[in-house]
């Protein structure tokens, strides 16, 4: 427990705080007067003001803020606009937009440098044999005895020689599988139930195993173009589940919150700095991606005001912002009620 509630904070802190730190920064650099810059949210654990900036540090790490004069944001607070040449109402769109998506901007940024830095140091997974890496606890694999460094040769009568072979022939399977593997340089017979799985609209079967990694050493090139593909496949990937869930091929089941994050945050710690470290990258495209939705509350839903104002040629009443920031805050706030709860039941029925 300890080890989850501790990463968890690694986690969120690195990626709160760097979001944040490229909306403060973009502001500063755009002559933007930013009233407030906070990690977490109330309770307030530590403040101090430097200049016309109060810092704060608060219990909460589900996000944060940065407050921009003359910006009707999750403050609320129509009285910031006050049309000072420092305000952010005062801009042009070009300087808007991109305050609005520096923090996505840093948190892409910063996946696609700990993706360079984690090929150059350990080299490009490759995975080429059926050896297993993995066996997940409570699964049907750990459950029957099998274990990490056995190689499977054959699935159900059928030779396998790559993890393209596994996967697909125990996916194919019915309730029972009939595994040969070698283990210490002997063939041992396993009997393996298979359990069901459904992602999106698709179910597979699976028994809870992983492939063996292989690392080969990287140049510069490699760790670039590795670190390229790794946020464009993620990207894609959010892209497709944003696309399962507004179609309703999807479902909410399928989302995790912050009790979930903090379980993988825990899992991966536990396999080790280098599985630790990928983790915070991918939860760094997430949250970038998530936050330039056109959602109210969200950066993107921020840019979309900008857009609006853009088109119309004039801005849009304060009133009518503040009611559809209200109403994001609502349905976010459940949201995340929704998510954890599901989290929750997950694990425990895990």
């Amino acid at each position: 427990m300890l080890v989850t509630i501790l990463s968890f904070a690694v986690v969120a802190g690195v990626i709160i705080t760097i979001h944040e730190l490229g909306h403060f920064c973009a502001a500063r650099i755009t002559g933007m007067r930013v009233k407030k810059f906070s990690i977490g949210f109330p309770p307030k654990m530590f403040t101090k003001k430097v200049g016309e900036t109060e810092y704060s540090l608060s219990w909460i790490p589900l996000g944060g803020y940065v407050q921009i004069a003359g910006m009707v944001d999750e403050s609320l607070d129509p009285e910031g606009v006050t049309g000072a040449p420092n305000e952010f109402n005062q801009k042009n769109f070009f300087q808007k937009v991109f305050v609005l998506s520096a923090g996505v901007m840093m948190n892409y940024l910063t996946a696609f440098l700990i993706v360079i830095g984690l090929t150059l140091v350990m080299g490009v997974p490759e995975i080429g044999t059926s050896q297993i890496g993995e066996v997940i606890e409570g699964r049907p694999a750990q459950q029957s005895g099998l274990l990490s460094g056995d190689k499977i040769v054959e699935v159900n009568g059928e030779t396998v020689a790559t993890w393209e072979d596994v996967i697909r022939t125990i996916s194919a399977a019915e309730d029972t599988l009939y595994l040969t593997i070698v283990r210490d340089e002997a063939r041992v017979a396993f009997v393996v139930p298979t359990m069901e799985i459904t992602e999106g609209d698709s179910t597979r079967r699976v028994i809870g195993i992983g492939p063996a990694i292989d690392f080969r050493p990287a140049g510069l090139g490699d760790a670039v173009a590795q670190s390229a593909s790794f946020c464009y496949t993620t990207t894609v990937g959010l892209v497709g589940f944003i696309g399962d869930m507004v179609t309703g091929k999807g479902s909410l089941e399928q989302l995790s919150g912050p009790v979930g994050v903090a379980k993988l945050s825990g899992d991966s710690a536990r396999q080790g700095p280098g599985a630790f470290i990928f983790f915070i990258a991918f939860v760094s495209v997430s949250i970038g991606f998530l936050n330039i939705l056109p959602f109210p509350v969200l950066d993107g839903g921020h840019i979309l005001f900008v857009v609006i104002e853009a088109v119309i040629r004039r801005p849009v009443p304060i009133k009518a912002k503040l009611v559809v920031q209200q109403i994001g805050i609502i349905a976010l706030v459940l949201l995340v009620l929704i998510v954890s709860y599901n989290d929750v039941v997950r694990i425990i029925a895990n």
